[in-house]
């Protein structure tokens, strides 16, 4: 699954990168996303496949709050790059006619450089209020990876004035990029009930129905990892989540929402038929 991550989402860039034609805001939010995947899943499983073949499964402080950092900073970042892609599909489905002066680059550049400093900025501040807990309970984190919620349990003092800024943190950052993508594509599906060819309908609810099951997917097991009451929790459900959004998600997304697309695989075609060529 890491193999066909790193694979799909390097293909996407190459692609986007070689394509003249895909010079636009929607692959140039794809190339991010797909960047975002790569580092997203890299933080965790390498690490992981090293715990499973040694039996050194050990991992120092400062890498411990380091792994934590990314992982918490390029999970907020896919929200905010789902939901700034969502807008994107609104604009160029509900204002055709506007698109190019809306979805300039100026603005293009400023949603995603904006996302990168509000997930920075969540992440350092979750990392150092975490790592300024005193642990003492024990040395070993039942989880895969350095995560809040395993770390507090370890903690000797009380964590609830942490759990409550990760809560707060949590339901701002998911709600804000959850609305915003649900509301575009609420405004999407209103407007393609309005297209009288049924085979346009029935396309664009496809390609509605992929993105949503992938949000669903991702916020969902967000959702029960970091908004669930303490008194829930379990550490083997919270690590075969963790899986989910760690390894599955930036798995199937550049499937979604780009290897089914023509431009893309139109450009590989192309480029394997130069390749025989030379």
């Amino acid at each position: 699954m890491y193999i066909i991550t790193l694979s799909g989402n390097l293909l996407l860039i190459i692609v986007v990168r070689i394509n003249p034609k895909l010079q636009t805001p929607m692959y140039f939010f794809l190339g991010n996303l797909s960047f975002n995947d790569i580092s997203y899943s890299s933080t965790i499983v390498p690490k992981i496949l090293i715990n499973t073949l040694s039996q050194d499964r050990s991992i120092s402080l400062m890498g411990c709050a380091v792994q934590m950092f990314f992982h918490l900073a390029l999970g907020v970042m896919e929200c905010f790059l789902l939901a700034v892609m969502a807008f994107d599909r609104f604009v160029a489905i509900c204002r055709p006619l506007h698109y190019n002066t809306i979805m300039n680059k100026k603005l293009c550049a400023g949603l995603v450089a904006g996302s990168w400093s509000m997930s920075i900025l969540n992440s350092a501040l979750h990392v150092a209020l975490t790592f300024q807990l005193p642990y003492c309970k024990s040395h070993n984190i039942n989880h895969f990876s350095c995560e809040m919620p395993p770390l507090f349990r370890l903690s000797c003092r009380d964590t609830l004035y942490n759990e409550i800024i990760m809560y707060i943190s949590a339901a701002i950052i998911g709600s804000c990029a959850l609305c915003l993508t649900l509301t575009s594509y609420i405004h999407i599906i209103s407007t393609v009930l309005k297209i009288r060819s049924s085979r346009g309908r029935h396309k664009a609810f496809s390609t509605c129905a992929s993105h949503l099951t992938v949000l669903a997917l991702y916020y969902g097991t967000v959702i029960c990892i970091y908004l669930r009451p303490r008194s829930t929790y379990s550490p083997n459900v919270d690590k075969s989540l963790s899986i989910l959004y760690t390894v599955v998600t930036p798995m199937l997304n550049p499937i979604i929402y780009s290897i089914r697309n023509k431009d893309v695989k139109n450009t590989v075609k192309r480029t394997q038929t130069k390749n025989k060529v030379l």
